[in-house]
């Protein structure tokens, strides 16, 4: 088939950036004349990326793909109206300079997130008749009122109902809208998409940084017994690490360590809590180089995934889930719903009340008591899971067959 990708995100960009470039190679492995739209990589710095520099466009050829870059105000900070200029000169420019790219496909996948990529998305549908299927990466406008771009006040309000309207323009121009998790269908059920169109393609990890060549443990002054528990990513509101930080100041198992890493709106409060609390087992790292991350991974004999309960937290599976999993690591989740039933679904993992740390303690003291010899055994437990249902090999072939579908009912 002649499949299109059309994404803000792409390689070079790491990350959950990285995952459609996963997708577009192992499309082509597989035999397909895959073509990507996407933009001039600036994430997560807000900078264009090294060997990159402002023009109208770039076309490129990596691993068989034939990509298509187009401009876009590079930006990535915490500015709404910055974020919202990168996203809507993203899908300005690829509609005007990148669509004729997309023409004589056979069908094309777009990845929802921003969701002013309905433009080109729009424009290839229904000038060059080509069937979508619509990826669902956020649920918007929920992921914009979680990061804090939209408020309690009338007008908040209002652009929470325009984008609402706009998304459901989208899913009903799409042939097939696809969902991450199994919650995530029902929300886009009560939503109005048709079940006919809904279909469950959960999303991969980075595969390309989860081998590390070694530890930190000897950096970081740590004994062969101690059990290493690490939270790595973003230390805001929506985490609610608060109660991670409570958690461990009751924990009195000397062989405890907590390593915090990462940046963020609370990090400074944290720093404070763990003082006052006295949990002397707990470590803040900062922010680390991309490049560390594998090694970090591989010094925690279990891994932290949280969200404050609430909001979104029932029908998201937060990225690292994957990750962790993918890197043969246990994990402690507290967040409700779809992750914590992957956390006891793929014998990974433990988990716990999110917001409670009474809960969370007592599940750090049963990690303990387990022991890092059997902590590597759930981890191995939790590869094999991921190589069987979260793999970027597993989903390139639901993409596949999705595609396929939509292409013959088309004819």
């Amino acid at each position: 088939m002649r499949i299109g990708l059309l994404t803000q995100w792409f390689d070079p960009e790491p990350g959950p950036a990285a995952l459609p470039g996963m997708l577009a190679r192992q499309l082509a492995r597989r035999g397909h004349d895959v073509r990507v739209l996407t933009g001039l990589p600036n994430y997560p710095t807000g900078r264009l990326a090294p060997g990159y520099q402002l023009a109208r466009r770039r076309d490129e050829i990596d691993s068989g793909v034939r990509i298509r870059r187009v401009a876009l105000y590079p930006s990535h900070d915490r500015s709404a109206l910055r974020r919202l200029a990168n996203y809507g000169s993203f899908a300005a420019s690829a509609l005007i300079s990148g669509t004729d790219a997309l023409r004589g496909l056979d069908a094309l996948w777009v990845g929802n997130s921003p969701i002013t990529v309905a433009l080109p998305m729009w424009f290839t549908r229904y000038v060059h008749r080509v069937p979508v299927l619509l990826h669902v990466l956020d649920v918007w406008p929920d992921s914009a009122a979680a990061a804090g771009f939209l408020g309690a006040d009338p007008v908040s309000r209002r652009i929470e109902r325009g984008m609402a309207g706009w998304c459901g323009a989208m899913y009903r121009s799409a042939a097939r809208v696809a969902y991450v998790s199994p919650s995530a269908g029902d929300v886009l059920a009560s939503r109005g998409v048709p079940p006919e169109k809904l279909v469950h393609v959960p999303v991969w990890a980075d595969e390309t940084i989860r081998t590390a060549s070694g530890d930190l443990r000897a950096e970081l002054g740590l004994r062969p017994d101690q059990v290493v528990l690490v939270y790595a990513g973003a230390l805001g509101e929506a985490q609610g690490l608060d109660s991670l930080v409570e958690a461990c100041a009751r924990v009195a198992d000397p062989r405890l360590v907590c390593l915090i890493a990462g940046t963020g709106t609370t990090e400074e409060r944290l720093r404070r809590r763990a003082t006052r609390s006295g949990a002397r087992n707990v470590r803040f790292l900062g922010q680390l180089p991309r490049d560390r991350m594998p090694a970090l991974m591989a010094t925690g004999d279990a891994h932290y995934v949280s969200l404050r309960p609430g909001g979104m937290s029932a029908y998201t599976m937060p990225s690292k889930v994957q990750s962790i999993l993918a890197a043969g690591r246990a994990l402690l989740v507290a967040v409700e719903g779809d992750a914590a039933a992957v956390a006891v679904d793929s014998g990974a993992g433990f988990t716990a009340r999110p917001g409670d740390p009474d809960a969370i303690a007592e599940a750090i003291r049963d990690i303990c008591a387990l022991g890092r010899e059997k902590l590597a055994m759930l981890g191995q437990n939790g590869r094999e899971y991921y190589d069987r249902v979260f793999s970027v090999t597993v989903g390139a072939q639901r993409v596949e067959r999705v595609l396929h579908e939509i292409v013959d009912a088309r004819r």
